[in-house]
């Protein structure tokens, strides 16, 4: 298993392009295309929030009934949410689109799009997006990269990351990028990851391997406590690695989710990290717990809390707020079992001990809180399952920037 550089262009057989469209920003890329020539096999999962995006209303059917996919087109700026039939009908249209360009079924064409809410989308400039990107695809690291610029809202980086690995004898590529800065929060967030492979696998394994996976990468990333309308991870597998093709969960399936598993919580720590005025990523995890889901469900709950992020910020070793958010879960534990640390670059230091505060350096413990990633680690001491969850701090900029999101 090796990271290596790249994104969607990573694996065999992508192509990836951007376009200036003008939808909302005047200054910059704002439209990105992925596709593939073979056909692909797709898996998907999508935001829970009741209001869903006509995107994602469009990518579930097609996920769901048709057989092979071959594209992708990503618009930022406008969400196309709350938008109605009309909402949809864009939709259907970005799909004609491509499909007359790259010569595919309008059915092999997923869409997605970010941005502000109840605006519809300029379709003239969405075409004129599709045209131009569809001239110029390429399969470099550039194209990669551009497009993982491209579909930034309020990001202040592009996100990606790739892994390399060996199945049936062969080396197989996974890759991806992903958006996501504010509207953020467990049960998927305010964004958008797009995953691509070069394995050869059926569509039913490649849709439980997403599906499992996203419990311990996507869903553990909360920045806001926002859950959004457009959340949407696509996975697509073009077999073009020429593995034998895999059908059961054999040691190849265990290593491309490994592999999975490698590249969404890389992306996942970019978005965490990348919070909206965020100075630090914050990470929090949960040992010794009794079952999975009670680390999942604890560890949510410290990195989701404002007070616990607000002194993350301060560089404020205040354990208290962390043991009252564990206490407010609604995930039983031992209070008087709980070691609680603090980590970072600059070292580590025990805060607490069997629920008691130590003797601890306040000084040593600002120094450690003052780095750009800051990790606490609770062990509840009663079990054998841990889970981690990735947040950032809480700062006056994230006030000053959903203040006049949409101007």
């Amino acid at each position: 298993m090796e990271k290596i550089k790249g994104g969607v262009t990573a694996a065999g057989g992508f192509f990836a392009a951007s376009a200036a469209a003008g939808i909302k920003y005047a200054d910059r890329t704002d439209m990105a295309m992925i596709y593939s020539k073979a056909p692909c096999r797709a898996a998907g999962t999508f935001t829970t929030n009741v209001v869903k995006a006509a995107p994602v209303v469009w990518d579930r059917e097609i996920v769901e009934k048709s057989e092979y996919v071959h594209a992708v087109v990503v618009n930022a700026g406008i969400a196309n949410a709350c938008t109605g039939e009309e909402g949809l009908s864009y939709c259907r249209k970005t799909a004609d689109a491509a499909s007359e360009q790259l010569g595919i079924l309008k059915e092999e064409v997923l869409v997605a799009s970010t941005g502000v809410i109840g605006v519809q989308l300029p379709m003239d400039k969405l075409v004129f997006g599709v045209k131009e990107m569809a001239g110029k695809l390429e399969a470099s690291e550039r194209a990669g990269r551009e497009a993982a610029l491209a579909i930034m809202t309020t990001d202040t980086h592009e996100k990606e990351a790739a892994v390399a690995f060996e199945a049936g004898g062969v080396k197989v590529t996974v890759g991806g990028m992903c958006k996501g800065s504010g509207m953020i929060h467990p049960n998927m967030c305010t964004m958008l990851s797009f995953l691509t492979t070069d394995l050869a696998i059926s569509k039913e394994l490649l849709q439980e391997a997403l599906r499992e996976d996203i419990k311990d990468t996507y869903n553990m990333v909360s920045v806001d406590g926002d859950t959004s309308t457009n959340d949407t991870v696509l996975l697509l597998a073009n077999g073009t690695a020429k593995n034998p093709e895999i059908t059961e969960k054999n040691a190849d399936y265990q290593a491309f989710c490994k592999a999975l598993r490698m590249v969404n919580t890389m992306l996942a720590k970019q978005m965490a990290g990348d919070g909206e005025g965020a100075t630090a990523l914050f990470e929090v995890k949960i040992l010794g717990a009794e079952t999975k889901e009670q680390a999942r469900i604890l560890s949510r709950s410290v990195v989701s809390s404002n007070l616990t992020k607000a002194a993350v910020y301060g560089h404020d070793a205040n354990w208290g707020r962390i043991l009252c958010a564990m206490g407010y879960s609604g995930a039983p534990f031992d209070p008087e079992k709980i070691d609680l640390f603090f980590e970072s670059a600059a070292g580590r230091i025990q805060i607490m001990k069997e629920g008691v505060a130590v003797d601890y350096s306040e000084e040593a413990a600002t120094e450690i809180l003052s780095k750009p990633e800051v990790t606490a680690v609770a062990d509840l001491k009663t079990g054998a399952y841990e889970a981690t969850a990735w947040g950032c701090d809480l700062t006056y900029d994230y006030i000053k920037i959903n203040a006049d999101y949409r101007s």
